[in-house]
């Protein structure tokens, strides 16, 4: 029949009538179904939410640019920085927690400050010993005095020397006697000793005072060998023969040559061989 469609179907009256559609079936629904969202993995679901956190940046500087009032989301929230170009947002970690405060206890903070006092005084008295110590032996490296002045050496630290030239003498013939070998040598200047040791044929001081008290016969004759004399006040620098005593009960030493130093003290400060046995000869005067 002309103008038939198909689907469309006859009536009793041989007209054509639309075909109707079929009623659904039971259990189907008549709302059309949701659109499933793709699955993402981890890694894709971390670079969307990075996404949306950007957005939410964008949203933020934009409100901030027109002074409108940012959501209180958005106001928790610190802003993220726009990610590098063609890359990902680099959000920085989370500050690791503070850790637990260590409370110390009271008798280690009264032990801490008993060592702090006890370092501090031992610090005073260092200080203050080395201020006395400067005080009463005066450091003379850097005198520019002459050594025959000052002594030359270190002797005048720790060594109380002869007042009188004829007693510093004296006590280098008492020292041998006694084998007080660092006494013997301690009353020459430093550089001195070695020369006395060189004049009377020995290889240093000491060796000289141990093998002459070894020469000794009498100790007492030998000690008194040389007595106070008379000589001139004013004089700072003598020299004493030794043959010009009576040397007895030992070899002669040959001829010193002492120098007034500080605090009134004589030093002896060269020597020159003489012989080991002095002839007779009139011994000097005695004050």
């Amino acid at each position: 029949m002309v103008g038939q469609r198909p689907g469309d179907e006859p009536d009793d009256r041989g007209e054509l009538e639309p075909r109707r559609p079929a009623p659904p079936s039971e259990g189907a629904s008549s709302e059309p179904e949701p659109i499933q969202p793709p699955q993402l993995d981890p890694e894709q679901l971390r670079q969307f939410e990075q996404f949306q956190q950007f957005q939410d940046y964008l949203r933020f500087t934009e409100s901030q640019q027109q002074g409108r009032m940012v959501p209180a989301t958005q106001q928790g929230s610190p802003p993220v920085p726009p990610p590098p170009h063609g890359g990902q947002v680099q959000l920085a970690p989370p500050p690791p927690p503070p850790g637990p405060k260590i409370k110390v206890p009271r008798w280690v903070k009264r032990l801490a400050w008993k060592l702090l006092s006890a370092l501090l005084i031992l610090i005073v008295l260092i200080i203050a010993g080395k201020l006395a110590y400067d005080h009463f032996f005066p450091d003379n490296s850097n005198d520019n005095r002459p050594a025959s002045e000052t002594g030359g050496g270190k002797y005048h630290a720790h060594t109380e020397l002869s007042t009188a030239p004829y007693e510093a003498v004296r006590s280098v013939y008492d020292a041998i006697a006694q084998n007080a070998v660092p006494m013997a040598c301690g009353r020459f200047r430093d550089d001195v000793q070695q020369k006395f040791a060189d004049d009377l044929g020995f290889a240093d001081c000491k060796v000289a005072a141990e093998t002459l008290h070894t020469q000794v016969t009498n100790v007492n004759d030998y000690a008194e060998s040389i007595f106070p004399s008379q000589y001139d006040p004013d004089a700072t620098s003598i020299t004493i023969d030794s043959c010009a005593f009576t040397i007895k009960g030992g070899p002669a030493l040959g001829t010193f040559v002492v120098t007034k130093i500080e605090r009134n003290q004589w030093l002896i400060t060269d020597h020159r061989p003489g012989p080991k046995t002095c002839a007779p000869t009139t011994a000097p005067s005695s004050r």
